[in-house]
């Protein structure tokens, strides 16, 4: 059975027409922004304005990173792959 929500549908055929992917940073890479952010806001010593900033930063590569593994999902499914190994 396939099934691809309509929502990462939307965002993958954006992405295709490069109209969404304005960042062409890999996955891993925006893994690594997220947990040097976190390092930074964990330690507590930067002013109030920059931890928002930083925290307003982290949501956009998390939502980013949410749309990577959205289209490799659906890159999967359209290859007719199995996320999940049948027993």
């Amino acid at each position: 059975m396939k099934y691809v929500s309509e929502k990462a549908e939307q965002r993958r055929k954006l992405s295709a027409d490069g109209e969404t992917m304005k960042d062409k940073t890999t996955f891993e890479e925006n893994l690594k922004k997220l947990g040097e952010i976190a390092e930074v806001l964990e330690k507590g010593e930067i002013p109030l304005e920059k931890a928002v900033e930083l925290y307003s930063k982290s949501v956009k590569i998390a939502s980013l990173c949410r749309k990577q593994l959205d289209d490799a999902k659906i890159k999967i499914t359209e290859d007719g792959g199995d996320i999940l190994p049948k027993k």
